[in-house]
């Protein structure tokens, strides 16, 4: 368990989660809670890899990963992610700077690397994906930002992932060209509590160098044993 105050990160060998002491305000792209509101925790559900036909004998995610959290006995709303790569895959990094930290909670697996501009593997709007090797990432302010910082974040973060792939040298399967990501990755952003409001979280300000150093430290870490 490690405790920084305004949260606990509890790892187990089926799932990683995020405890809040106070509700924050989440922006992700999660199957469960996704989008931007408030949660007092976000979970990273192990699931057995799948890599049938999408929508063959799946449950619905959210609907998984809602019993699933109400099984660990979490309280209050929940942001859940899933990912069929190992827990022993979690990296956690803090940054910090003039008392504003940044952590990046990584669980990473590269079995579906894709670049951005794949030819898609299925030619459907709306389905179901199979549980595959996914990147995920959870980064965690501990003072508050603004929306367009959240959204900044996950821009800088995203950018920072594919750093890390390239540093790696994972390629795409299906176009060969270096990965910057897997077909099913998901980011949450955690805003922070406190009086001062953080506007900016891009390239040219502290933040931004931060998140992205902690991403791509705890993202080569996670992946290096699977190079």
């Amino acid at each position: 368990m490690c405790d920084h105050n305004q949260f606990e990160v509890i790892p187990t060998k089926d799932h990683i989660c995020v405890r809040f002491r106070k509700e924050r305000t989440v922006l992700s792209s999660a199957v469960l809670n996704g989008g931007l509101l408030s949660a007092a925790n976000i979970v990273i559900m192990k699931v057995k890899k799948n890599l049938g036909e999408p929508e063959q004998n799946f449950e619905n995610p959210a609907e998984t990963l809602s019993k699933y959290s109400e099984s660990i006995l979490l309280k209050g709303t929940t942001v859940g992610m899933m990912t069929a790569a190992s827990m022993d895959s979690f990296r956690q990094t803090t940054r910090s700077f003039q008392g504003v930290d940044f952590t990046a909670i990584v669980t990473a697996g590269i079995s579906n690397a894709r670049c951005a501009g794949d030819s898609a593997d299925w030619q459907k709007l709306q389905f179901t994906v199979p549980a595959t090797g996914t990147i995920n990432i959870i980064l965690i302010a501990n003072a508050p930002l603004s929306r367009a910082a959240m959204v900044e974040a996950v821009m800088v973060a995203t950018e920072a992932k594919t750093l890390a792939l390239r540093e790696l040298g994972v390629k795409s399967p299906v176009s060969g060209t270096i990965a910057t990501g897997t077909g099913t990755d998901a980011i949450a952003v955690a805003s922070g509590i406190g009086p001062a409001e953080i506007s900016y979280c891009g390239k040219h300000v502290p933040c931004g160098e931060m998140l992205a150093s902690a991403v791509i430290e705890a993202l080569i870490n996670a992946l290096k044993n699977e190079i």
